[in-house]
């Protein structure tokens, strides 16, 4: 089989054996597969990756324990907990200090032909839900987490900044939650998908408002984005972090103990709501695909993945 691998910032496709499947574990055969930002971090140098990345996927299950997976479509989660720790037992497996991360720490990701992940990690993809679509449950569910760590009252103005993948999906989500979603952005390209869902969309302007909003909900992908949140967020609001930078961010702390703000990182979310949006049509992901290329050609896919005004770039299989 073949597989991409990331090192020194190369992409390479490699030949290597096919997984050996555990107990507990499924077999999946890749269907299609999303590179998101952290992909494109990791071929960086985030976490001194080396291997093969990818954690955004759907598939079939080929073998496994649970007869009722074989020949089903999945997603999956990407935290790989022990189990055994204080903090799975209080149910934060996501935050499992001896965890691995699919793709991304201590576990091969998704961009092969074949792959193994335990089957407690497994969602079946409704029949209604394309391909395609299911891809994006991961980013969908991380975009809805911020939900699970906030309550924001219904009909409450809520700032989104940045227009990229993750920012287009916190934008349909939050919207779908009923709340009012003024989402900020660079392209006016990507922005007209938001306000096709009727999410009031803006280009940046010279000067962003100032204390201007409750909540507001950082997805820029750049070291400057938590300032530019911090400086549009009221006296004892809250700014949700999404995104994830390999560098040291610079944090002038001082707005945000004089304005007692309160700061809070929103990574990985739960599939269940995800898929019940795509489900429910919910969230417009079809208009977000900007290319798809073969397995084979994971360098050109990196390349265009990595350019200006491209959202997600979709790999698949021969």
């Amino acid at each position: 089989m073949i597989s991409v691998h990331l090192e020194d910032g190369r992409v390479e496709v490699r030949r290597r054996p096919w997984p050996r499947r555990r107990p507990g574990e499924a077999l999946i055969r890749l269907i299609a597969a999303g590179i998101c930002n952290t992909d494109l971090e990791l071929q960086r140098g985030y976490y001194n990756f080396r291997g093969t990345p990818g954690h955004e996927f759907a598939g079939e299950v080929l073998e496994a324990d649970d007869q009722v997976l074989r020949g089903r479509r999945v997603v999956g989660e990407i935290n790989l907990a022990c189990g055994r720790c204080d903090w799975c037992q209080r149910g934060l497996g996501r935050h499992c200090p001896h965890r691995t991360v699919l793709g991304i720490a201590g576990r091969p990701g998704v961009f092969s032909e074949y792959f193994t992940l335990p089957e407690a990690n497994l969602h079946l993809v409704p029949d209604s839900i394309p391909n395609d679509h299911a891809v994006f449950t991961e980013p969908i569910a991380a975009a809805y987490e911020i939900l699970e760590q906030v309550r924001i009252p219904r009909r409450t103005p809520v700032a989104v900044l940045g227009d990229g993948k993750l920012g287009l999906l916190v934008a349909q989500v939050l919207q779908a939650s009923k709340l009012e979603v003024h989402l900020y952005g660079k392209h006016r390209e990507k922005l007209a998908i938001a306000a096709a869902a009727g999410i009031r969309s803006e280009v940046v302007p010279a000067k962003l408002p100032v204390a201007a909003y409750d909540y507001v909900v950082e997805a820029t992908g750049a070291a400057g984005g938590l300032k530019q949140a911090i400086g549009m967020t009221r006296p004892r609001g809250t700014v949700i972090l999404k995104s994830t930078v390999h560098r040291n961010v610079s944090l002038d702390t001082a707005p945000v103990v004089v304005n007692e703000i309160t700061l809070i990182g929103s990574r990985c979310g739960r599939f269940k709501p995800a898929l019940d949006l795509l489900r429910k049509g919910k969230i417009r992901v079809e208009e977000m695909i900007s290319a798809r290329l073969p397995l084979a050609d994971a360098p050109r896919a990196f390349r265009a993945a990595s350019r200006k005004g491209v959202l997600k770039v979709l790999l698949y299989p021969a």
